[in-house]
């Protein structure tokens, strides 16, 4: 099955073409030693998730009327052979990698990642009293043997180690309350270090003293979507807490195991977990690498990651000692993680103690666990401020923060808005009033990133701060929807899904069509996470067509076919995967000259145009506006980590004679030389 017909690729076979990019990190010897390690991790948890929820989904889709179904996806069975067919791939070249470079490349730094069988005697005996005190008291030995069973449970995402003891199925799962690894005692300056895998395999086997036994590594991933679309009655929070614990106990959508595993066992394991051929793909010796983000380094040598880049204090918000008067007087654009995300948390906790500010105003998508920017919400509302919050508790994989933090607001006296049944918001907004010389004045923070201290430090985020008096006004009608006081909101410069954006958005490319037809320098500059609405792509092949020059940065998923005659050959895509993860989205139209710029939470996807609240905010002012250019530039020009995504998706870097330019470094040291000056 080819990735794409002739206008469209297949959205999750492109979504692995995005992960085969982050096993290029792996390859990648420029990358030090361990980030490559921590990009091995990455592409194990994006995995995980992939057949946990996509894989999921098509399930699900295989079940519906055909009628229905078609609209929904095309041979959902073809589509799941294609994503075995290339997962086996992927899963060929990981363990590839990660024998042929990874293992090798950390024995050159003295680092050596044992199997048991290389265990010395010394390290025998460490095993044993590790197994005997740690690791043994966790297993429950006594109900891991299976005589006979009609069916066995396993646990979603939890690695086992299984094997044949006469008639007798042992399934012993690894246990998650320990560390991964296990470092032994360094010799001659040398470093070991094993999975436990390996010593609960050096150690189970002499529980079978007379027999031959060898345990071989299992893994399951289960069905995660909670299903609740068309459950809109009651409350929502109360179904998603009840669904949490349900979540493990999905349909299996992967069953990895051990290549080595014998045919006879696999038969078993089959019947017993109630799953198919189709199910299972064949891995390595030791599963779930996304541990390896918590791989020991004992090494003292700094070269094996990468050098820091701390966030840079931002020129103008660092030195500030009042952050309103400073937004009164210029719009201010912060860029993650290159500048500290300190100004957002000063802005919300300056506005929890100034006794001018009345009313806060928010949306919640991904919570810290611990986060002064959650406290400084809870402060407010303690001051007595209108402290309005609304969040999102189906963002997948977040719901226990997200529900937690709710209740800490609602404690303190803010009012807590819970998600809609049908209906997910993704905005990154806040809204401040404050009461000046008896007016009200307004104040917006509008983000492509969540309000999350964590991931402003690994995301590439684009945060504006305005007192726009029309943005403003905007958002506050944004909130008056969230609260149910307005339907729509009538905005005149933010752009709202699931309200205005598809059409603006529309409108934009049609006015680049008219002015290529009518001679005048038409182009549209698009960077974003995820390309997939069919009706947008369609657009952009019109104006392709037109004689629109189209320049695309997709960090994941593209589902538009570019260079194709007579279709897309004015379309060129690229896509830059590095050390930070880029989650901006900037959009770009020349407008006769006049050029035109949008950033904001809405990728090109169905869902984002059409399911979702997202709030796009204009870049007014002229200095902000060329910065962002300024940097859209820099990624347009990265010969070094962009890959070219043409109509194979094979991922080819940018290759060229020019001086090299790193997007990320080169915006590391754009926002540096501004700091200085």
């Amino acid at each position: 099955m080819k990735l794409y017909n002739s206008k469209y690729y297949h959205r999750d076979l492109s979504w692995l073409r995005f992960n085969h990019r982050v096993l290029q990190e792996v390859a990648d010897e420029n990358n030090p030693l361990y980030e490559r390690i921590k990009f091995l991790a990455i592409f194990s948890s994006n995995l995980d998730e992939f057949f946990r929820v996509r894989v999921s989904d098509i399930r699900q889709i295989k079940n519906i009327d055909k009628p229905l179904r078609k609209k929904l996806i095309t041979k959902p069975n073809k589509v799941l052979e294609e994503i075995k067919k290339q997962v086996h791939e992927q899963q060929e070249l990981l363990g590839s990698l990660f024998k042929n470079s990874i293992i090798p490349d950390l024995k050159k730094e003295g680092i050596f990642l044992l199997d048991y069988h290389e265990f010395s005697q010394e390290q025998q005996r460490a095993s044993n009293t590790y197994f005997e005190e740690t690791l043994k008291p966790l297993l429950k030995l006594d109900q891991s043997y299976h005589d006979h069973p009609d069916s066995i449970f396993v646990d979603n995402e939890a690695s086992y180690l299984t094997t044949m003891s006469g008639s007798t199925l042992h399934l012993v799962k690894i246990p998650d309350t320990q560390p991964r690894f296990f470092t032994f005692p360094p010799k001659n300056g040398k470093h070991y270090i094993t999975f436990i895998d390996d010593i609960l395999k050096d150690n189970l086997a002499k529980i079978h003293p007379d027999e031959n036994v060898t345990y071989y590594a299992l893994k399951i991933s289960r069905d995660a979507e909670l299903y609740i679309e068309d459950e809109f009655s009651g409350d929502l929070m109360k179904k998603i807490q009840d669904a949490l614990p349900k979540r493990d106990k999905g349909q299996p959508t992967r069953v990895l195991i051990d290549r080595r595993m014998p045919i006879d066992l696999q038969t078993i394991l089959k019947n017993k977990l109630d799953i198919y051929n189709a199910d299972i793909i064949l891995g390595g010796r030791h599963h779930n690498f996304k541990d390896f983000f918590s791989f020991p380094n004992p090494s003292k040598n700094d070269d094996l990651e990468f050098k820091p880049l701390p966030p840079l204090p931002h020129p103008i918000l660092s030195k500030t000692t009042n952050i309103f008067e400073t937004i009164d007087r210029k719009d201010q654009l912060l860029h993650f993680p290159y500048q500290s995300f300190d100004p957002v948390i000063n802005l919300l906790e300056t506005a929890a103690s100034d006794p001018a500010v009345t009313t806060i105003k928010m949306t919640l998508y991904r919570l810290a666990d611990e986060s002064r920017l959650n406290s400084a919400i809870a402060k407010a509302a303690k001051n007595g401020k209108k402290v309005v919050v609304f969040i999102e508790v189906k963002a997948r994989f977040d719901e226990h923060n997200n529900i937690k933090w709710g209740t800490i607001f609602k404690e303190h006296g803010a009012k807590v808005i819970y998600s809609y049944a049908d209906i997910k918001v993704h905005s990154k907004i806040a809204y401040i009033e404050r009461e000046v010389d008896q007016k009200v004045k307004r104040y917006a923070y509008i983000s492509t990133g969540n309000f999350n201290e964590k991931t402003a430090k690994i995301y590439a985020d684009y945060g504006l701060m305005t007192a726009h008096k029309k943005i403003t006004k905007d958002l506050n009608k944004v909130f008056m929807v969230l609260e149910g006081v307005t339907l729509i909101p009538k905005t005149k410069r933010l752009l709202v899904s699931p309200f205005s954006t598809r059409h603006q958005l529309e409108t934009f490319v049609s006015e680049e069509i008219e002015n290529a037809k009518a001679g005048k320098e038409a182009y549209i500059i698009l960077k974003m996470n995820s390309l997939q609405d069919k009706s947008m792509i369609k657009r952009l092949y019109e104006a392709s067509n037109a004689g629109v020059k189209v320049k695309l940065i997709i960090r994941g998923m593209c589902s538009l076919v570019p260079g194709i005659k007579d279709q897309s050959e004015n379309i060129t895509v690229i896509s830059i995967l590095d050390r930070f993860l880029e989650h901006g989205r900037i959009y770009i139209f020349a407008n006769g000259g006049e050029e035109i710029m949008y950033i904001g939470s809405a990728d090109w996807m169905t869902r984002n145009l059409n399911h979702r609240i997202e709030v796009l905010t204009p870049i007014l002012d002229k200095n902000i506006h060329n910065t962002l250019r300024d940097l859209v530039n820099l990624q347009l020009a990265d010969n070094v980590k962009a890959r070219i995504i043409d109509e194979a998706q094979k991922n080819e870097y940018v290759k060229n004679l020019e001086e090299n330019v790193r997007a990320q470094y080169a915006t590391y040291d754009y926002f540096k030389t501004l700091q200085q000056h």
